[in-house]
């Protein structure tokens, strides 16, 4: 049997196309969301690092007061609250096996939770720039 090189257009055609229900969303939400914290993770490190040449620091401090890096805060913030409530799911099936069977429901309550404590959360974050 042939198969296909996994290139990226390849991964994302078997997500898009493969109809695993909430069991497959919750591992792509999760996914994704851990690798944009990882992301701000190593950005941060890098910023951490032009401690060395302040007027290089004070130039990128003077562009996180800028809008949009407020709103790369709330998106860090989804990533950051929706990885760790779908991580506590994760921890609950571990644990107690016998919660498979309610995946679905597991998946539907850690959106319900993220929607409960996100929507507030982004609109305190937000408020500023309205």
């Amino acid at each position: 049997m042939k198969t296909e090189p996994a290139t990226l257009r390849n991964v994302l055609r078997t997500v898009v196309q493969y109809r695993g229900g909430a069991g497959q969303w919750a591992w792509v939400f999760h996914r994704v969301s851990g690798l944009a914290v990882l992301l701000f993770l190593l950005i941060h490190i890098a910023d951490f690092l032009l401690i060395f040449w302040p007027s290089w620091y004070d130039k990128m401090a003077a562009l996180y007061h800028h809008p949009a890096f407020r709103l790369g805060e709330v998106f860090l913030l989804a990533a950051v609250l929706y990885h760790a409530l779908n991580g506590l799911r994760i921890i609950l099936i571990d644990f107690y096996p016998g919660l498979t069977v309610h995946q679905r429901r597991l998946f539907y309550a850690v959106w319900v939770v993220f929607v409960v404590t996100f929507i507030p959360s982004a609109y305190v974050m937000l408020k500023p720039l309205l």
